[in-house]
């Protein structure tokens, strides 16, 4: 089965534990006003490979990985490409390396029984999930994500009644998802999950207009600034109940 791969990373510090290989997958059926990877929203362009191809390039970097190294899979929305992550993932337990899904839960359908049963599949190769949690609110979520965030929440809930270990993650936006309640009702939500490991705030960054430029596509948060060091620390502390 093919991948629709955006781009690789051979020497991950940041997507997981450990060092990791980082694979992006295109598509996604999210429009985050503060995304970075606008070149990954698609298809097109997409470099096709094969599950076994991109498991003979994970195994050239298996000495590197220790013990809580391995592989993340991210996006784009990699669950987009559902039946090739469940193949990928199966072989890769069978060749001993920890499998990570960098995942914002977008295409999770809690009533849908098939969907539901590709989860179930996945979820018994997958051994870390990172979670990430565009916005508490479900009106804000559609305004700046586009979508509505229940599908999200609700994939957070099942993880944790499945128990697969989660590490939360959200970015940090000045006016946007920089506010004390939002925090604070994102931590209460938190605190309902049993398997959170980590959770992990991201800084908003400019990194990405570039490429919003080269796309032709107006860029939706010009002349917003990154969040200081120390309103980052602030919600760090909120969103782990350490104030």
């Amino acid at each position: 089965m093919d991948a629709l791969v955006h781009s690789f990373e051979s020497f991950g510090t940041v997507d997981g534990p450990g060092i990791r290989f980082v694979i992006f997958l295109k598509g996604c059926p999210f429009r985050c006003m503060f995304c970075h990877n606008p070149d990954t929203w698609t298809q097109e362009g997409a470099k096709r490979y094969s599950s076994d191809e991109l498991v003979n390039m994970v195994l050239k970097y298996k000495s590197y990985y220790g013990n809580n190294g391995g592989v993340t899979v991210s996006g784009g929305e990699p669950t987009v490409q559902m039946d090739f992550l469940i193949e990928f993932f199966k072989k890769l337990k069978s060749k001993g390396i920890s499998t990570c899904l960098d995942t914002s839960g977008a295409c999770f359908k809690e009533d849908d029984v098939t969907n539901s049963q590709k989860y179930d599949e996945l979820i018994k190769y997958t051994d870390l999930v990172l979670l990430d949690i565009k916005h508490i609110d479900d009106e804000v979520h559609k305004k700046y994500v586009g979508k509505s965030n229940k599908g999200v929440l609700a994939f957070g809930k099942y993880l944790s009644d499945k128990g697969v270990h989660m590490w939360i993650r959200h970015v940090l936006v000045p006016g946007y998802t920089l506010d004390e309640k939002y925090l604070r009702e994102t931590r209460k939500y938190i605190e309902t999950l049993k398997t959170v490991d980590k959770v992990e705030v991201l800084p908003y960054h400019t990194m990405g207009v570039v490429k919003y430029q080269k796309l032709g596509i107006p860029y939706p948060l010009e002349g917003v600034e990154p969040p200081t060091k120390e309103q980052t620390v602030w919600a760090q502390k909120i969103l782990r109940g350490e104030m």
